[in-house]
């Protein structure tokens, strides 16, 4: 199974009202917006905004804490972060998105980074789709790693798709719920289809494709959970059963461009032929291949190179 979908870039836009919580992924980067925007906001009055207003909102002793907190020379503990929240003037479930930006923030751990991420970026969708930003029908009709999974045994030898057995199948990584609820709907879509004399489970129609309008928040959770479970795998599995590799590279933007450009025709080029190779005959079991190429550092105009 192909996921060929595509995650929209930022606009870019600049905002000239207060700095929107959901946009930044690093704490301080947000409260150095804020602290800019009060203080214009203020030109021209008699009393400025200033790091001693923010300690007093935030009912803190140090006038400059926050100068210290935005230059990275402390860190935020919970107790202070909720003091920070205060005086920010956020709601209650904005309160719980700043708590959560400030531990990815200021975790060091990528793995530890990546688990603070993950709680993040499920706060901010929750928000979304609370506000309507992202449509509930359409978050329920986007599929989970699990329905991708589902899919795919379809051409794997011997597999009953009863949930038990899918369940020890799938190694206990997907709850029997989940995978009940992934294969009734499955079923109704007429994505797979059961033979209703043999009962055999074959693949009706394709999942959804690169040309689906999908929001960018579901594209990121779809991606995040099968890259997860590749961080599961390291752990988990033999050697012998997988194949990781890492490399390090300074590139030139139309080296990154034309690696990027080799790394989607692999993964194309090996999806049809897997493909032509299953009308002949079944697959021995389900694997996952995650392609990952991403900047580490930023290029020298100040952008990262996507």
């Amino acid at each position: 199974m192909e996921i060929t979908i595509q995650e929209a870039t930022s606009s870019g836009v600049i905002s000239h009202g207060p700095p929107k919580l959901g946009l930044f992924v690093d704490y301080r980067q947000y409260l150095r917006e804020f602290y800019e925007f009060k203080r214009a906001q203020s030109k021209g009055e008699l009393r400025a905004y200033s790091y001693a207003t923010f300690a007093a909102s935030a009912d803190i002793k140090s006038p400059n804490y926050l100068k210290l907190i935005i230059a990275g020379q402390r860190n935020l503990s919970s107790e202070m972060a909720r003091k920070f929240a205060r005086a920010l003037n956020l709601a209650k479930e904005d309160c719980e998105e700043f708590l959560a930006l400030v531990d990815f923030t200021q975790a060091q751990e990528p793995i530890e980074r990546n688990r603070f991420l993950k709680v993040l970026s499920d706060i901010r969708v929750r928000q979304q789709l609370r506000n309507g930003e992202i449509n509930a029908d359409t978050w329920e009709k986007v599929p989970s790693w699990v329905t991708w999974v589902l899919a795919a045994l379809t051409e794997q030898d011997g597999v009953s798709f009863e949930v038990a057995e899918l369940f020890t199948i799938m190694r206990g990584k997907a709850r029997p719920d989940d995978i009940k609820r992934c294969l009734a709907k499955l079923l109704e879509a007429g994505e797979i289809v059961r033979d209703e004399v043999s009962g055999e489970v074959r693949k009706g129609r394709e999942l959804m494709s690169g040309s689906e309008n999908v929001p960018v928040a579901l594209v990121r959770k779809l991606q995040s959970e099968l890259i997860y479970l590749g961080l599961e795998s390291l752990y988990q599995d033999e050697p012998q059963d997988r194949e990781f590799g890492t490399q390090t590279l300074a590139l030139t933007e139309s080296e990154f461009e034309q690696l990027k450009f080799e790394l989607r025709q692999f993964r194309k080029r090996w999806y049809k032929d897997v493909s032509v190779n299953r009308k002949n005959c079944k697959g021995d079991r389900i694997f996952q291949l995650n392609i990952q190429l991403f900047p580490v550092t930023k290029a020298k105009s100040g952008k990262t190179t996507s």
